[in-house]
């Protein structure tokens, strides 16, 4: 194989690595997503008012 064939397979190979790593984290963040949403729906269904996030200040 000349240089540039090989260079054009390394090349395929990264453009495939990107758009895995690009899919893995967008699943992760959609599972994550899905998991507060579901988190919430419980909290709804089972007659709960407070179901907010309490996010802590900085201060």
């Amino acid at each position: 194989m000349s240089d540039d064939d090989q260079s054009g397979n390394r090349r395929g190979a990264l453009v495939g690595l990107g758009i895995a790593v690009v899919l893995l984290l967008v699943g992760l963040w959609l599972a994550r997503e899905l998991t507060a949403a579901s988190r919430m729906q419980d909290c709804v269904m089972s007659g709960r008012t407070n179901c907010a996030d309490i996010v802590p200040s900085a201060n």
